[in-house]
């Protein structure tokens, strides 16, 4: 068990929700991870938040066919007035 610390003076912990013991083990093993690591932990949080934001847009348009999901997903990003700029579509239908 880790035993409870608080963080130094003038220390700002990254997140409100994570205690400042696990944020430096956080910390710790990122540091110990090479870049490639890194990498594929960065691209497996981007596949998960996409998958996410599919499982969102699926539940609230449930019969979409997949090219509006993707499109969805997209506005999502994007916003929706870049959204009929570029792919003149409208997220707002």
């Amino acid at each position: 068990m880790i035993a409870p610390s608080v963080a130094p003076l003038g220390y700002r912990i990254q997140a409100d929700d994570t205690a400042y013991e696990i944020e430096r083990l956080m910390i710790d093993a990122w540091r110990t991870m090479s870049p490639a690591e890194k990498a594929r932990h960065f691209r497996d949080a981007c596949r998960a938040v996409d998958q996410l934001a599919r499982a969102g847009v699926r539940t609230r348009f449930p019969d979409a066919p997949e090219r509006e999901v993707r499109l969805r997903v997209a506005a999502m990003r994007l916003g929706p007035d870049l959204m009929r700029e570029v792919y003149g579509w409208n997220p707002e239908r």
